[in-house]
């Protein structure tokens, strides 16, 4: 079989090719087959949230004109940092990203866009284009390819059914019917892979709990490793899917990075991986390489200010508290869950464990090189998705700037858990991320150079962002809200639905 043929995306099987060949003469093709009457133009703007603007087709001449000129849309109620008397933008379609509406009862083309000026360039200030820039910059200086993916963590809340409790905090890839959103994740699950999401697997995580007659259960959908553009996209419908796959069931969702104290907060942890002519070069020999030590040294610099683009607004820093899963201190090690960035297991060893359970199997000649990656810990999905994969891009480029790259990476290594007694020592040695977004911006300023090098961060945008994390005025909120169980329900409650 071949990729296309196992593609679960309607308008992949219709068209027999793979997205990224589609042409404007395919989504013609595709509209006509498929009865298609309507045409929805989708963007992320300044909230990371998907927008859209709806056309009704009538005529293929105006078909033709909105997929080839696209449309006029008003920048500054999209994003903070345009100025009203300049504020006029256009977006353009994507065709590679198009996919069917699955919740429309008439039938309706999704398509991606990208901004651009009053010029006809690309805008410059724009997420989407941001982490291009970044992704390009980085091969020019590197020679290899940025590829991520992500963890996406969500709650899912609905009248508590009084049956087969899940224990508080165990729900850790439970079945039914002690996990009661299986079916739902499933169904979540197929309508992203139908709209083009790459999905890796989805489970019930850690979190669940009831209050108030209501069952809470946290689940995840995680994706595979492709280029950061795609893993963006493919994250910001996702969250637009399963958002609305709840409200078609009944469901509040929430993305939010802490919604109560003492439970298990929900992060967007990304996973990155160096690629080189096809071959994965985070290993050699067997162990993590060279190349990707660099990369872990530029996240461990900028780490402190990644936190302005992966963790942004208050809530955000009451998931990231000392003594719990969330990491707190700047330091990597390997198959550990108590620092920032982790090196999960990589199947680095020579030992063919599918023959080892499967008696009738042949010897297996997988090369599992290309399944190691590296996780970035910290994000949440308060992040505009594409502006945390740019800062993660910009980090690793920055990495391989540094002459001591290795020994900076070999310097912030830990092989134990650090919130342990025995490791009081070594925790108190590491530095500390910020505690709240005002401090965020603080560290943003510092560095903000090393993100406008090469043009990848507009300064309006950096100053704009910055205006944004100050404006939240939380530089001790953390201390006071544990005094305040009232104010801190209140503080959840506005940032419920953020990103």
């Amino acid at each position: 079989m071949t990729t296309v043929e196992l593609n679960t995306t309607d308008i992949v099987s219709f068209l027999g090719k793979s997205r990224e060949q589609f042409t404007k003469a395919d989504i013609k093709r595709f509209v006509k087959a498929k009865g298609i009457r309507h045409v929805n133009f989708m963007y992320a703007g300044g909230d990371g949230r998907l927008k859209t603007l709806n056309f009704i087709l009538n005529s293929p001449e105006y078909l033709d004109e909105i997929l080839t000129c696209g449309e006029r849309v008003d920048g500054s109620s999209l994003f903070s940092y345009i100025e009203a008397s300049s504020s006029d933008l256009y977006v353009i379609p994507r065709y590679s990203t198009a996919f069917v509406d699955p919740f429309a009862e008439l039938p309706t083309l999704c398509l991606l866009c990208s901004f651009f000026n009053k010029d006809g360039e690309p805008l410059e200030s724009s997420p989407e284009y941001t982490l291009r820039k970044a992704c390009a910059s980085f091969q020019k200086a590197t020679g290899l390819e940025f590829q991520a993916m992500g963890e996406l963590e969500y709650y899912v809340i609905a009248p508590d059914p009084k049956s087969f409790p899940a224990k508080d905090q165990r729900g850790y890839h439970e079945s039914a019917p002690f996990s009661k959103f299986g079916e739902f994740r499933q169904k979540c699950m197929l309508a992203i892979a139908q709209a083009g999401g790459l999905i890796k697997y989805g489970h019930s995580e850690v979190g669940n709990f009831t209050e108030g007659g209501f069952i809470y259960e946290q689940n995840e959908v995680e994706f595979l490793p492709c280029s950061a553009v795609e893993a963006a996209n493919q994250l910001t419908i996702a969250k637009w899917i399963i958002r609305n796959m709840g409200a078609k069931y009944g469901y509040d969702v929430t993305f939010a990075p802490k919604i109560t104290v003492g439970k298990a907060g929900s992060g967007l942890h990304i996973h990155m991986r160096l690629m080189k002519n096809g071959v994965n070069k985070m290993l050699k020999n067997g162990v993590i390489s060279d190349t990707a030590k660099r990369a872990i040294a530029g996240l461990m610099k900028l780490a402190p200010s990644i936190t302005a683009f992966g963790n942004m607004n208050p809530t955000s820093y009451l998931r990231l508290v000392p003594h719990q899963e969330a990491p707190t201190n700047i330091c990597w090690g390997d198959r550990n869950r108590s620092v920032l960035v982790r090196v999960p297991l990589g199947w680095a060893g020579k030992k063919d464990m599918c023959r080892a359970v499967n008696e009738n199997e042949k010897s297996s000649a997988y090369d599992t090189r290309s399944k190691q990656t590296v996780e970035m810990r910290s994000p949440d999905a308060s992040a505009d998705v594409y502006l945390l994969m740019a800062s993660l891009c910009v980090a690793c480029r920055y990495g391989f700037s540094l002459k001591d790259g290795v020994k900076i990476a070999d310097s912030t290594y830990v092989n134990v858990n650090i919130h342990n007694k025995e490791n009081e020592k070594l925790l108190n040695s590491l530095a500390t991320l910020p505690d709240s977004c005002f401090a965020s911006a603080e560290t943003l300023i510092s560095q903000r150079a090393i993100y406008e090098e090469d043009g990848v961060f507009s300064p309006a945008m950096i100053d704009g962002i910055v205006r944004m994390l100050k404006s939240f005025n939380d530089r001790d909120l953390r201390a006071k809200l544990t005094k305040s169980p009232k104010a801190m329900a209140e503080l959840v409650e506005t940032h419920f639905h953020c990103g």
